[in-house]
């Protein structure tokens, strides 16, 4: 059938009914439970008698703090039940009945019963025990405190984003996106190793020990910068609410309504400017702006930030910025501009979408009572639509305690294991297990991908499920490939690169693309004309051996291209079908164009950034947006898979970036429910867990910042010890914690005054060694060249191209213990060539000869 309108519909089960998680997690892992939830899991949290630490966090409803009331609590909680456990027996028992439990506290909660996390796999060999660390059980760092903000600064997010310089260099420090961000990608990607390990146990009852250090995953999720230094010493500069880039420019994509609010205007290219000049030309105002020269590229692409601007490109944003500054907020009209072909949207506030029919629509909001309250609040609960499952709402937090009893007089026993019932061998027999270069298994195994995935929020899903063993077929056609064209490989190759001091000058060949690489390592390369009559037989019986299409193409194109849903469940009944947009294809926004700045504007995530208002947002200088779509992307078919092995049941599912952001943005939105308030900007200060110090401080060296972060009496005396202000703590404005939140102005320039006379690693060293949270906010030169943790969690992997060589790019962070990750994929390969499988895949997959092969080059199919 085909996905109808999602406003009405009935609540179907979730992709992981049946599960039970079990939950001992603070604020480091109850975003990854409330994924799990979401997916249908029960999901049980073990509190302390005075309740999880996060109660005490803020917001507050009415703003009167209550371990009852906090608004944290209530976004990252709802859905789960509340168990004191009285005793060990009870939290074995609980344990026993589990298929997973999910532990962020280092097993602190389980220690007071006696219980060792590490003894709990041999003891019940079927569960998945999955761990969220600061910084990993191993390395030189093992032992540091983190915080959101340290991890952002360490993992390099912050020197990613942030404003403009001034002419004589950075006056302002980087800037930390909110809320929870760190702790929002170590969550989503712990999630997709959960999922991939319950697929293993699925079809071979073995359970595994699943972890994940925040400092891994944050460093792996910046982007550009990280494969423009590997690939050319390339070094990227922040800029205000864009991309990091190479080299920076001076005109923001944002532009300044006459009452004080913003709008993302995105793209000068010369396909733009096609559009723009007209758009602007009908309301009086293009100004000097031209269209295209006759024979200017119109077909180029490009990842955002990817390329350099230049002063017409300024001069055009300058033009986009009088127009919209002509403007009150509402009356902007970037409908008109989408309409248009143009990539424009309003820079919202959070609640702003909670109101927004498109999204009600999708049921990306829900809202959810609280009887004792009596009253309902309105929470982001949906990350996607599908046919045959549902995101699950759940019910308002736990109070603590509540569901001790009902959920002990359970018995485990009577809980079922959980059977393969409809596992399934493909048409073409399953092929022999592969195991990776670590020796071991894969967890996927013998499932295969027709991939029609492009840029990185559907290739970039992909690609995971790549580096977990799935076999992808990347799909691409010369009329529009995917974008190759963006950290390249160095002239002089690798040779080149290890000897360079300085930035290399790039190849232009498209088949020696580091992003593309990292994107696409362990695919094979499918060019393929599904426009042709006999493309689009190959592709009809490619997808009749596959288990899941996955595209990233705009609404409705591959159903115009005689791919749509009805038509694969008719090649393959049971058929995983899932695409990602920028705003999902069902709703009145379902054909609006997107990258990843315009969906995080849209999403709310932009404004949420940078210093207080009157300034203007700092936004997110990458396409995070693109990294949360692609770890929904993995997770939704990753669940989709887990669903179909127990009921035999496909399914098609519409994913966008914005619901993957929105879905995040549950605190400020509550807050706006609850309190009628709305997000204002708070710069690098904590925003709802009481720190003072905390914020980022120039240190020695050229543009160089350390993040600190103090949230008691113990690390504020230890910082005061290590930095020689012992003094502040007799000065009545420092004297406490909320005497220190109260001043932090005042606070943070005595802060900088000692921070200015060291180094960010020392000060760094000095402070953790005194149990204080402190990291350098550092750059991807500092990751890849100076990290020793990084180094000992071996974060990146050699992968070698068939035209661009070997390189290292990241691997999966996630550590599966029985089936491990492996950047290569089955295949053992970095991202392939153009069309570089085309004789492989159609001769040993569909018994094509070569003079057939040849015969379809010829005819302009392949």
């Amino acid at each position: 059938m085909a996905m109808k309108e999602a406003d009405g519909q009935a609540l179907k089960p979730g992709m992981f009914a049946g599960l039970r998680v079990v939950e001992s997690a603070d604020e480091l892992g109850e975003y990854c439970g409330l994924l799990l939830m979401g997916l249908g899991a029960e999901v049980i949290k073990i509190e302390p008698l005075e309740g999880s630490p996060t109660r005490r966090f803020g917001p507050f409803l009415d703003d009167k703090p209550d371990p009852e009331a906090s608004l944290h609590f209530w976004a990252y909680n709802r859905g789960k039940k509340s168990v004191v456990a009285p005793n060990a027996e009870a939290v074995l028992s609980l344990i026993a009945g589990a298929d997973v439990l999910l532990v962020s506290d280092g097993g602190r909660l389980l220690s007071t019963f006696g219980i060792a996390l590490a003894e709990l796999n041999s003891r019940f060999p079927r569960l998945v025990t999955a761990q969220i660390t600061p910084f990993g059980d191993t390395g030189p760092w093992k032992d540091f405190k983190g915080s959101d903000l340290v991890h952002l600064a360490l993992g390099g997010i912050m020197m990613n984003c942030g404003y403009d310089a001034a002419p004589d260099g950075y006056d302002l420090p980087p800037i930390a996106p909110q809320l929870w961000h760190a702790y929002h990608i170590a969550g989503e990607q712990l999630a997709i190793g959960i999922a991939a390990a319950l697929l293993h146990r699925l079809r071979n009852g073995e359970g595994q020990d699943v972890s994940v250090a925040v400092h891994e995953a944050v460093s792996k999720n910046t982007e550009l910068d990280l494969m423009s230094w590997v690939m050319r010493r390339a070094p990227l500069f922040r800029q205000t609410a864009r991309h990091a880039v190479e080299k920076p420019n001076r005109t923001p994509n944002v532009s300044y309504t006459k009452d004080g609010r913003w709008v993302m205007s995105w793209g000068v290219s010369a396909k733009d400017k096609l559009q723009l000049v007209p758009f602007l030309d009908s309301y009086g105002m293009a100004a000097d702006l031209k269209p295209p020269a006759e024979g200017a590229d119109l077909t180029a692409r490009s990842i955002p930030g990817s390329t350099d601007s230049d002063e017409a490109s300024n001069h055009t944003l300058d033009v986009i910025q009088r127009f919209v500054r002509s403007y009150r907020y509402a009356d902007v009209p970037w409908r008109e501009a989408q309409t248009a072909g143009l990539l424009w949207a309003p820079v919202r506030k959070p609640h702003e979408n909670a109101i927004d029919e498109h999204w009600l629509s999708r049921q990306a909001f829900t809202d959810i009572e609280h009887p004792e309250l009596g009253r309902s609040f309105r929470y982001p609960t949906s990350k996607w639509l599908s046919t045959a499952t549902s995101w699950q709402p759940g019910t308002r937090a736990p109070h603590i305690g509540e569901h001790t009893q009902a959920v002990l007089a359970a018995s485990s026993a009577s809980r079922h294991e959980e059977t393969p019932i409809f596992a399934q061998v493909r048409s073409d027999s399953a092929p022999a297990q592969t195991l990776s270069p670590h020796g071991k298994p894969f967890p996927l195994q013998g499932v295969r991908i027709f991939d029609f995935s492009w840029f990185l929020a559907s290739a970039g899903g992909t690609r995971f499920l790549a580096s977990l063993g799935a076999e992808s077929l990347k799909v691409e056609w010369k009329a529009n490939p995917d974008t190759r064209l963006a950290a390249m490989a160095p002239i002089g190759g690798r040779a080149a690169r290890e000897a360079a001091t300085a930035p290399l000058p790039g190849v232009t060949d498209s088949d020696m693309g580091g992003q593309f690489n990292n994107k696409n390592t362990g695919k094979r390369g499918l060019s393929l004309n599904i426009r042709h009559p006999k493309g689009l037989a190959i592709a009809k019986d490619l997808i009749r051996v596959s288990d899941v299409v996955a595209e990233g193409f705009s609404p409705g194109v591959l159903e115009r291209l005689g791919l749509g849903y009805e038509v694969l469940k008719a090649i393959r009944p049971d058929i995983i079908y899932i695409q990602q947009s920028g705003m999902g294809s069902i709703g009145k926004y379902g054909r609006f164009r997107t990258v990843g700045p315009v969906a995080a504007s849209f999403a709310g995530t932009t404004d949420m950034s940078g210093l207080p208002e009157p300034a203007m947002p700092a936004g997110w200088g990458y396409s995070y947006l693109d990294w949360a779509g692609a770890h929904g992307f993995a997770l939704a078919i990753l669940g989709a898979l887990y669903h179909r092995e127990r009921t035999g049941e496909g399914q098609w599912i519409d994913s966008s970036q914005c619901e993957a952001g929105i879905f995040q943005t549950a605190v400020p939105v509550l807050d706006w429910s609850a309190n009628e308030r709305a997000w204002q900007r708070i710069g690098n200060r904590s925003p709802y867990k009481p720190a003072a110090p905390h914020g980022a401080y120039r240190c020695l060296g050229e543009d160089r910042w350390i993040a600190i972060s103090c949230f008691d009496e113990f690390e504020w005396q230890a910082f005061t010890t290590v930095s020689g202000l012992q003094s502040l703590r007799e000065d009545p404005r420092f004297r406490t914690l909320a005497d220190r939140l109260h001043h932090q102005d005042a606070l943070d320039a005595a802060v900088t005054e000692w921070t200015r006379t060291v180094t960010a690693e020392d000060a760094m060293q000095r402070l953790q060694r005194a149990g204080v949270a402190a990291g350098p906010c550092q750059t991807a030169q500092d990751r890849c060249d100076h990290d020793p943790q990084l180094a000992a969690l071996n974060w990146m992997t050699e992968v070698t191209g068939t035209k661009i060589g070997r390189w290292p790019v990241p691997e999966f962070p996630v550590k599966l213990a029985a089936t491990p990750s492996h950047a290569g994929g089955p295949i053992g390969r970095g991202a392939p060539c153009y069309g570089e499988d085309n004789a492989m895949i159609l001769s040993t997959m569909l018994g094509y000869s070569e003079a057939e092969i040849a015969a379809l080059i010829e005819e302009g199919v392949l």
